[in-house]
């Protein structure tokens, strides 16, 4: 050969060599993953994140993927939003590194060590665990509690090359075979549609896929790319070697492999849960039955066939969820044969394989998966003890926007609560102890206006809150009952509680006088001297007469003076009140002869000094709403426009009241079922009905007129002359409205309802009361008659008492009152309108803060994603205080509930609370206790009382305790057992003096060395 051919042959040599060289470098990559391990791991080192102070301005959040909504994180930035609105602030957040960021911003899912847990926890104001969830709940601790038996299984199932040692730095995300053989399939499936594609995917891109994919899915190739990128620089994050990493791969599929749903249950995660929930497993049970060693022997005579027999079981259960997870919800449910047929195969070929011994095989394949389909019942809780902790995450999941429980107990969250767990234990268990007789004896429950000898606690429902003003806020401590239902009497309802209303009351009255001050005090007397005022106002009268013959002319001593005002006890006297008039009682017969200050009536609670003051808080009202003329005498004083005007109002929520109930009672029903329903109880009158039918229908023509008559009067033989008489004369332009129900013997806005229903069937009732404002007007037309002086007088002094109970509602509200509207009578003043333990606490709070309100605080801090590079924290940081009521007022408010316990209708607690200490002094203790006996009440023609039945009867104690605490005390009982009892408020103060012990430990100044007290 010619030195050219040597040449070219050398040079073919060295190009097949390198060729070989490069080939044998991949091969041994693809084997080995060297390269990728040296560059990943170093790559890694830079894939860092840390938590620093306030909000992170380069932080990424997940968009998708199931791990990333179950747990939160994807929501976080709507989070924030979310809680912006009420004052939480971002405290501290992740800071992530740009290379963290660069590969999030490509599309890869954030490189950290995952949780397979997660889960909600409330914890109380010492850090200990109120409240935790965590999901899945049976997992794996780690690889090396996993069986042996079912590692081999899965990788031989799933990916048979992931824990091999003898290639260190493998990386496990990609296995290059399969990939290779999954490309060619996908190929020959474009020319050949029949041809089948399985899946290429290893353990690690499996869960890559069913935790950061869209759905849990791959939908395209880039998808899968993704998915193999994101795990192999996951794989690396504990360095080059990945033996550690892959151990835990195995663990975590396991721990977290999606197997479908269950009602009852949610999301079934995990074979731990998979084999609870679809073959009612005990985990440990399972685990403890695959480590047994029976069925490995090489003398299968040597096996306990009943322990064979039972790991069999266990095996081919945990088999069974292995191959589901490819199909889970089919598998799981109406393809539960073919998963059995599956199951018997797999087990030949494991056996075939050499991955579990052929007893275990022969034993397993005659067992029959029974996968259960009902619901999974959870264990059964006591309300008791989690109605704060449902009521605590009822205000989480407020706070957040997460429409349900089950997706709040599944986020990655911690939530540091004001609420002190050990003595919310302590109170719970000391007031379920109450419901048996010997227990509330012991704590001196029986006696005089509390139980009587045969009454039975148990049916009684005991309620306490306890809250602590401390940082600038007010701080829910404790909040139970021993009610074992999901009713919570603290918030959950519109109760009767008495006389605690007498201090809603005696606020809006210092209100008013200090108002009056304000007006009037700065005057010069003869300035004052000129002032008139209607001589129903007596609280204004009052205040010029002290201002011209007080030296102080300051506030509180005019205060002091209004509390030593005077009122009769008497109930002699009837009321004109609430639309009609009423009489009223004192529980004291020995008070109805008494003349007593406002003072001495708060103390003693005395019924008819309240009703008095009532009545003039009203009549301010009256004629301070009205306008009427400083001058005027009376209602004659009022000018025309100012009585038209008021009539016009009256008028209009009058005739609102009617259509409201109208609609009420026809709603839902087609045009033609309303008029039968209207028919019902006619008297069949041919003029009536006919006003009727051409009101509701009067684009009706004379034929279907006829019809209807003729219907309605078979027997009557109307003449066609008498009904064209009939259709003509009471035709709908021929008479009022007020006229047409005059004829028809039906109220004229029930008429005119039917009409609009016939025309509008769809209508809500907001377009019912827009369309009938004009018709509410026209049928109380009579009344604007100047004929009809005393009538409109009536309606304007009831219109004028509902006025200044709305004006009184909104003052109310404004200190926590928590409904819309007041009965509008004086009996409000003793409980009437309803109240709820926690709006009294709230108000409680007011006073004590010094007329201060202050937030109120349940939630603390909220963590959320600890541990990963989504990590944010917030804190609550408002609102602001805010100032309600003059301190002058809390002041001798203050003073007043202090008198009713050392010498009121809550003397049992005088003198305090006792200290714990030889030398301590008692911690001061105010309040103001109240009754109700709600009763449902049917009078006959003339007010005589027909019959009488106990609704509910409830005693209650709003209090502070010292300077800080503050809360309220209820005992509760309903229809049927009310009747049965007679209590008085004097049971909710023995029963707060009864949790004495337990409450010391807490509310002492010094009490910060126990666990019952708080540290934040």
């Amino acid at each position: 050969m010619t030195l050219r051919t040597w040449s070219k042959l050398l040079l073919l040599i060295s190009l097949l060599g390198l060729l070989g060289f490069v080939a044998r470098l991949i091969n041994s990559e693809l084997r080995s993953s060297k390269w990728q391990a040296r560059h990943l791991s170093e790559l890694d080192r830079e894939l860092t994140f840390k938590l620093e102070p306030g909000a992170s301005a380069a932080i990424r959040f997940p968009k998708t993927g199931p791990y990333d909504e179950r747990l939160g994180y994807s929501k976080i930035p709507a989070f924030t939003q979310y809680l912006a609105t009420h004052d939480y602030l971002i405290t501290q957040q992740a800071r992530i590194s740009p290379k963290l960021a660069r590969l999030a911003d490509r599309g890869l899912s954030l490189a950290y060590s995952e949780k397979t847990q997660a889960g909600l926890d409330l914890l109380d104001c010492n850090d200990q665990s109120l409240y935790s969830e965590r999901f899945p709940e049976r997992s794996y601790k780690d690889f090396e509690s996993v069986p042996r038996l079912l590692t081999d299984t899965l990788l031989f199932i799933e990916d048979r090359d992931l824990l091999t040692a003898s290639y260190p730095q493998h990386n496990p995300a990609v296995n290059w075979g399969r990939f290779g053989k999954a490309v060619f399939d996908q190929a020959l499936h474009v020319f050949d549609k029949s041809h089948q594609t399985p899946g290429a995917s290893t353990l690690a891109t499996q869960i890559e896929k069913y935790r950061h994919s869209p759905e849990g899915r791959t939908a395209s190739p880039q998808e899968k790319l993704r998915q193999m990128a994101s795990a192999s620089v996951k794989a690396y994050l504990g360095g080059e070697n990945t033996l550690a990493a892959r151990r835990e791969i195995m663990a975590d599929y396991l721990n977290t492999v999606p197997l479908a749903a269950k009602p009852g249950y949610g999301e079934i995660d995990g074979l731990g849960d998979g084999m609870w929930a679809w073959y009612g497993r005990d985990f440990a049970e399972v685990n403890r039955l695959l480590d047994n060693k029976v069925g490995n022997d090489a003398d299968p005579a040597q096996d306990d066939p009943g322990q064979l027999g039972s790991k069999a079981e266990a095996f081919k259960q945990a088999l069974s969820l292995m191959i589901a997870q490819r199909r889970p919800s089919y598998y799981l449910r109406e393809g539960a044969a073919d998963l059995e047929q599956l199951t018997d195969s797999h087990l030949r070929v494991l056996a075939a394989a050499g991955v579990i011994p052929a007893a275990l095989r022969d034993a397993a394949l005659p067992v029959k998966l029974n996968l259960q389909q009902k619901s999974v019942s959870a264990p059964p809780i006591s309300f008791v003890t989690r109605k704060a902790v449902t009521a605590l995450r009822a205000n989480l999941s407020g706070l957040l926007h997460v429409n349900h429980l089950y997706d709040l107990d599944r986020l990655d969250l911690t939530a540091a609560t004001t609420m002190n767990g050990e003595m919310q234990r302590e109170v719970t268990t000391v007031l379920r102890q109450l419901k048996t007789p010997a227990n509330a004896k012991a704590a001196e429950l029986y006696g005089h206006n509390m139980l009587s000898p045969g009454d039975d606690p148990g049916k009684l429902i005991f309620s306490f809150t306890l809250f602590e003003r401390r940082g600038g806020a007010n701080l829910l401590r404790v909040q139970t009952d021993n009610f074992d239902q999901p009713f919570d009497i603290n918030e959950g309802a519109r109760l009767n509680l008495g006389s605690t209303a007498k201090l809603r009351t005696l606020i809006t009255y210092l209100e008013i006088i200090a108002d009056l001050h304000q007006r009037y005090a700065g005057m010069t007397a003869e300035q004052r001297a000129r002032v008139q005022v209607v001589k129903e106002d007596v609280l204004s009268q009052w205040a010029l007469i002290y201002l011209a013959q007080a030296k102080d002319l300051a506030l509180p001593p005019m205060l002091e003076a209004a509390m030593e005002r005077r009122y009769s006890g008497s109930p002699g006297e009837a009321f004109v009140t609430g639309g009609g008039v009423q009489t009223f009682t004192n529980f004291e017969s020995e008070e109805n002869t008494k003349v007593m200050t406002i003072r001495e009536g708060f103390q003693q609670s005395v019924n008819l000094v309240f009703i008095r003051l009532m009545r003039d808080i009203v009549r301010h009202y009256k004629f301070k709403m009205a306008g009427a003329d400083p001058g005027a005498a009376s209602l004659d004083d009022l000018s025309a426009a100012k009585r038209q005007e008021m009539l016009s109002r009256f008028a209009d929520r009058e005739g609102r009241q009617f259509m409201v109930r109208f609609y009420r009672k026809y709603h839902g029903k087609t045009p033609q079922e309303a008029q039968e329903l209207l028919l019902e109880n006619m008297h069949p009158v041919p003029a009536r009905l006919a006003t009727v039918f051409r009101s509701i229908t009067p684009e009706a023509d004379l034929q279907h007129f006829s019809a209807f008559m003729r219907k309605q009067f078979p027997k009557d033989g109307l003449s066609d002359a008498k009904l064209q008489a009939l259709y003509v004369q009471y035709g709908p332009d021929k008479f009022s409205l007020a006229d047409r129900g005059y004829i028809a013997r039906i109220h004229p806005l029930e008429l005119w309802l039917l009409g609009f229903m016939h025309q509008y069937p769809d209508a809500t009732l907001t377009q019912t009361l827009d369309a009938s404002r004009d018709a509410r007007q026209d049928v109380y037309a009579w009344l604007f008659k100047t004929r009809n002086k005393n009538k409109q007088d009536k309606r304007i002094r009831q219109m004028l008492e509902l006025e200044a109970f709305l004006e009184i509602g909104r003052d109310w509200r404004r200190l926590g009152y928590p409904f819309e509207s007041l009965t509008p009578s004086y009996a409000t003043a003793v409980g009437a309108s309803g109240d709820r333990p926690a709006a009294l606490a709230e108000l409680m709070g007011i006073i004590v803060n010094k007329g201060m309100r202050l937030p109120l605080r349940k939630l603390q801090t909220l963590e959320l994603a600890q541990g990963t590079p989504y990590e944010t924290h917030f804190e609550n940081s408002g609102p602001a205080a805010e100032r309600l009521l003059p301190q002058e007022i809390t002041d001798v408010v203050q003073r007043s509930l202090i008198d009713v316990v050392e010498g009121g209708t809550a003397k049992r607690l005088k003198g305090g609370l006792p200290s714990r200490h030889a030398n301590g002094k008692p911690i001061g203790i105010g309040g103001k206790t109240g009754t109700g006996d709600q009763r449902f009440e049917v009078y006959a023609a003339g007010g005589r009382l027909i019959s009488s039945r106990a609704v509910n009867r409830s005693a209650t104690f709003v209090f502070f305790i010292g300077d800080r605490f503050f809360g309220t005390m209820t005992a509760y009982v309903h229809e049927p057992y009310a009747a049965s009892y007679k209590f008085t408020s004097a049971l909710s103060v023995q029963l707060l003096k009864s949790l004495t012990p337990t409450l010391l430990p807490m509310v002492e100044a010094d009490a910060s060395d126990t666990l019952l007290a708080c540290r934040h």
